[in-house]
């Protein structure tokens, strides 16, 4: 017969041999410890990396090292060019607005008008959103026309108090002037009481828009009470609406004239749509996507710095 040789089955760990242990019975359990062998050493992993807009960043407050607007800033006065353009503002709309009432007497024909001005009155606020979302967003002071504007609605950002002491006519020239050389050639061709009553209500609402949004800014105190009264009607966007636009991530609540807007844009993301949208075609980043930037952090005022003025 062939005699088989015996192999022992060495396993892939090692055994730590149970040693000067005293003879046992048959039935008790001996336990052996074990070591297994040492894996291979895993590559470093790629350092932890934090993105800006998780960090939270403290609102800063002013001091003598960072200035701001003061009360009695110049550029928050008003001038009598900004008067006279307010003047040709308000002036184009009567025009358009009593040409709407004439012809609506003419023709006996009232619901058409006043619906006419309520789609404008609705499509005003869109428009304001609009508006508001782009120059927030993009372009700076070199951009023509409008420069000036994306300059004061960024700098708004960081000091959004100062639209509260802004002079009425320094607030409203730019958009006055706007209205007087969009809306006049209308008013002057066009004598159909329902375009003048669309036009004339909604050019009147996106004018005053920033008038709408200097009470948004104000003190429920220091509001005039009819003021009060239709933001909390919700004719006029509301306080605590657009005090959610400047806090993060700043890409919501635009709309400035009534606010009705705004729940449908931002529920329905259409702004951050076509910011990818923007992003993916140009390669521009919005403003908004750089919140913790210097320039979109609210400066404060200290009470003794308030005092003092």
């Amino acid at each position: 017969m062939y005699s088989l040789a015996q192999h022992k089955y060495i396993p892939s760990f090692h055994h730590q041999a149970c040693k000067n242990h005293p003879p046992h019975h048959p039935s008790s359990p001996v336990f052996c410890s074990t070591t297994t062998t040492k894996s291979r050493d895993k590559p470093n992993p790629k350092p932890l990396v934090i993105e800006p807009w998780l960090v939270p960043v403290p609102p800063t407050v002013v001091t003598a090292d960072n200035p701001r607007p003061m009360n009695n800033d110049p550029s928050l006065q008003s001038t009598w060019s900004h008067r006279a353009w307010v003047a040709a503002g308000c002036t184009t709309l009567l025009i358009s607005l009593g040409e709407s009432i004439k012809g609506a007497m003419d023709l006996n024909m009232w619901a058409e008008p006043i619906l006419a001005g309520w789609v404008g009155y609705i499509l005003a606020d869109l428009g304001s959103g609009v508006y508001h979302w782009a120059i927030d967003n993009y372009g700076d002071a070199s951009i023509p026309i409008v420069g000036t504007q994306i300059e004061a609605f960024q700098g708004h950002h960081k000091w959004p108090w100062t639209i509260t002491k802004r002079q009425f006519a320094n607030n409203l020239h730019g958009l006055a002037r706007a209205v007087t050389f969009t809306v006049l050639p209308i008013v002057l061709l066009c004598h159909d009481p329902i375009v003048e009553g669309f036009v004339g209500m909604c050019s009147g609402c996106i004018m005053f828009s920033q008038q709408f949004h200097a009470w948004s800014h104000g003190t429920k105190s220091r509001l005039p009470p009819l003021v009060v009264a239709l933001q909390e009607a919700g004719v006029l966007v509301s306080r605590s609406q657009h005090a959610a636009h400047h806090r993060p991530p700043y890409n919501n609540n635009y709309c400035i004239v009534s606010g009705v807007w705004n729940d449908f844009l931002d529920k329905h993301k259409v702004f951050e749509a076509l910011e990818m949208v923007l992003y993916f075609k140009t390669g521009v980043r919005p403003r908004s996507w750089s919140e913790t930037a210097s320039e979109w952090i609210e400066e404060i005022e200290t009470p003794s710095q308030i005092q003092a003025q």
